[in-house]
């Protein structure tokens, strides 16, 4: 498969997942509505999907969350299949993506030593 097509395949199954989470269709009181889809990684013979994942909640909530997705994976792929025209659909596996909240801890790193620059 070319690299444009599975570009497109990843960015349609994470749409697909993103839909599911925020309408509340994934069934699970552990899932944060506020999880959000970040990435979605296919391997080379798109049998398999890691799908990234993260929350502006604690990150206890987050855990949950991928826990909730990672037990929702079979229904999640089955909405998949008949949202895409593909042979087959790939397995799935959720993952939390902890960058935002790195992200966050090294500006704020940075904020506190460009205060000590300038006093």
């Amino acid at each position: 498969m070319s690299e444009f097509s599975q570009e497109r395949l990843e960015s349609r199954i994470k749409e697909i997942v993103s839909t599911l989470i925020v309408t509340g269709q994934i069934k699970n009181h552990n899932l944060s509505t506020f999880t959000s889809v970040t990435e979605v990684r296919l391997a080379e013979d798109n049998a398999n999907a890691t799908v990234y994942v993260s929350s502006l909640l604690s990150d206890g909530s987050l855990e949950k969350s991928v826990n909730a997705l990672n037990g929702a994976a079979a229904f999640i792929q089955s909405r998949i299949s008949k949202n895409l025209k593909t042979k087959n659909t790939p397995r799935l596996t959720f993952k939390a993506d902890r960058s935002y909240r790195e992200g966050e801890r090294i500006n704020s790193i940075i904020d506190g030593l460009m205060k000590e620059i300038h006093e």
